[in-house]
């Protein structure tokens, strides 16, 4: 099933035809984050799967499936050719190679997530902001110190995350959490539906051409290693949103662009990009990279 999150608090089914089925009065689900509701509840949407469409996806507007994750865990440079991208270019990163056992997850602020509909926004005129294209998931129960094979057992769904990152010196969680820089959608399919989840090819394209392109088998760190590490740290909530890291291609976003990014078995999205100016007193913000 590919749940989705739509026209503010309804939760709904997204059908094969792109029709969504409301599930919101159907389960009696009312609340401002319904599928975190649904996750934590005894609901059953599978006796809906078949029913007729009560909207068409182009009618409704897409949230992010997840409203307000207690958790956004992330991933740093999980790709090796995202690695080598990272260290040839020091608007990146400016340190050494480093793996999620070195430094570990960074977190995400959940006021920077929105759904495809509401766009990114870019806070500054001057300077780099990118794209990042990650497959993520999201935890269908709490997990303290679990190891890695028994991690799959705990992901309710994927979903398809776009990690936007201004570049600069300051803290990695800082850059990466403005309002608008966590895109997630436009579903979350249930694992069942995904076979495996590290062999999925995943794309995106800025402005029609293709910047981003890679499978998910290429990752350093699997989906189960991240939740096995960060679950060592801290307990992994259901609805908690992990982020698995982005492939290289990485680009620059400016006012005007178009973002399409897909991965197979779970969907695609289109996200517009506009900018606003933000100024913070007459300090000069140096530029500089940190992935």
């Amino acid at each position: 099933m590919k749940f989705v999150r739509f026209n503010g608090d309804r939760l709904g089914l997204l059908t094969a035809d792109d029709g969504v089925v409301d599930l919101t009065d159907r389960l009696g689900i009312e609340s401002h984050d319904p599928l975190q509701t649904y996750i934590r509840g005894d609901y059953d949407a599978g006796e809906y799967a078949d029913e007729s469409p009560d909207h068409d996806r182009s009618e409704v507007t897409l949230g992010s499936p997840v409203h307000r994750p207690g958790k956004v865990i992330a991933a740093p440079l999980n790709y090796e050719n995202h690695i080598e991208e990272a260290l040839s270019d020091r608007d990146i990163t400016t340190e050494e190679w480093f793996s999620i056992e070195d430094k570990g997850y960074f977190l995400k602020a959940p006021s920077s997530v929105v759904g495809p509909d509401d766009g990114v926004v870019l806070p500054f005129s001057d300077r780099r902001t990118d794209h990042e294209v990650e497959l993520a998931f999201v935890m269908d129960s709490d997990v303290k110190d679990v190891d890695a094979e028994e991690a799959w057992d705990h992901v309710f769904g994927y979903t398809i995350l776009l990690d936007i990152s201004v570049r600069g010196d300051q803290d990695r969680s800082n850059r990466k959490s403005y309002d608008t820089f966590t895109v997630v959608g436009p579903c979350v399919v249930t694992a069942d539906e995904i076979d495996d989840p590290q062999d999925l090819e995943m794309e995106l394209r800025l402005n029609g051409e293709t910047r981003q392109r890679e499978n998910t088998g290429d990752m350093v760190y699997t989906c189960a290693d991240v939740v096995q590490y960060a679950s060592l740290g801290a307990t992994v909530e259901a609805g908690d949103v992990i982020t698995t890291g982005t492939p290289e291609g990485v680009s620059q976003l400016s006012d005007g662009d178009t973002i399409d990014a897909e991965i197979e078995g779970v969907g695609s999205m289109t996200v517009d990009v506009t900018e606003r100016d933000v100024k913070f007193g007459d300090v000069d913000v140096e530029k500089g990279g940190q992935e």
